[in-house]
């Protein structure tokens, strides 16, 4: 019988925060984000929230590797409590992501347990059955990307957040044709919690 590919989101769908997805395909899988949440005004004496990650533990041996979309506290956030003694974690990420990343593992002594590369968007790289190509996406926040995934069944894209800022301070137009040639063929999208601008067209740098 052939194997499905799951989609596993711990984390971050239809909400704000804890940010996790899982991509597994038979023996192979990896993950996309690792963040955290903060606790809302029920939560009394909670500093951070985080995603259940039970069913990656039990799995941990079987990643090959941590991506992420951007940097943010509900992106990377979650990184230390992935990694472990027992497990060697590649972690591909943009520049900027990588240096974050860099830091927070090294405060909590795990930068030996991991091999971080940084890519450039248009790279494309193999892991095991999965091919991943960065897409120059928008946001608040420098280096964001979305993820064109593909599997043995057709391609994933995972957008993860982004805006479509013609006028970015930092890196460029988001890089739609790549995007909407990406998306023709794909045969699934996973865009994370979307919010519509209803105000003005202005750009979102001369938004408050």
């Amino acid at each position: 019988m052939a194997s499905k590919l799951k989609i596993i989101p711990l984390g971050g769908l239809g909400e704000i925060g804890k940010n996790l997805t899982i991509y597994e395909y038979g023996k192979d899988m990896f993950l996309v984000d690792c963040g955290m949440g903060f606790p809302d005004q029920d939560l009394y004496g909670v500093d951070l929230v985080i995603p259940d990650i039970s069913y990656l533990k039990a799995q941990i041996k079987t990643v090959s590797a941590v991506w992420s979309s951007r940097t943010g506290m509900k992106i990377i956030s979650v990184r230390s409590l992935t990694c472990s003694s027992s497990w060697t974690c590649r972690s591909m990420q943009r520049p900027l992501t990588a240096a974050i990343i860099e830091l927070r593992l090294e405060e909590h002594d795990l930068l030996y347990h991991t091999q971080i590369f940084t890519k450039k968007p248009g790279d494309k790289f193999k892991l095991g059955c999965f091919e991943i190509e960065f897409i120059h996406t928008n946001h608040s926040i420098a280096d964001s990307v979305a993820l064109a995934i593909k599997t043995p069944i057709g391609t994933v894209i995972h957008t993860g957040d982004f805006k479509i800022d013609l006028t970015p301070i930092q890196g460029g137009m988001i890089d739609l044709p790549r995007l909407v040639s990406s998306a023709t063929r794909a045969c699934s999208h996973c865009c994370r919690t979307p919010r519509m601008w209803s105000g003005p067209a202005t750009a979102p740098r001369k938004r408050a």
